[in-house]
């Protein structure tokens, strides 16, 4: 399965509702994650210009994409990032294949 940073930034309301009532999201999203197949490795709040972070583990990219809309849809977010990531070994990969496609920079 492929792994996904999903970043999250949550509106005022859902802030206020979370402060009247804390509550462990992730443990929330843990069965809509699982009924697309996936599971969640770990999720973190932060602080910047994202409030959450959250690494999936998805089976292919429509399930990824389809949480991340689910989650955008829902209205208790204002933004949302999902950015799929590469194992070391896939990198290495990438950077074979990239050196061998014969790319040339305009001239």
């Amino acid at each position: 399965m492929a792994h996904y940073l999903m970043q999250v930034a949550y509106t005022p309301e859902s802030w206020a509702k979370f402060i009247a009532s804390p509550q462990n999201r992730a443990e929330a999203l843990k069965p809509v994650v699982e009924k697309l197949g996936g599971e969640i490795e770990g999720a973190w709040f932060c602080f910047g210009e994202y409030d959450t972070v959250v690494i999936l583990r998805m089976p292919d990219n429509a399930a990824a994409s389809a949480f991340s809309v689910a989650a955008a849809a829902g209205g208790a977010v204002k933004a949302v990032k999902t950015t799929p990531l590469l194992s070391i070994e896939e990198g290495m990969d990438m950077l074979k294949k990239a050196a061998e496609s014969g790319y040339k920079p305009p001239q």
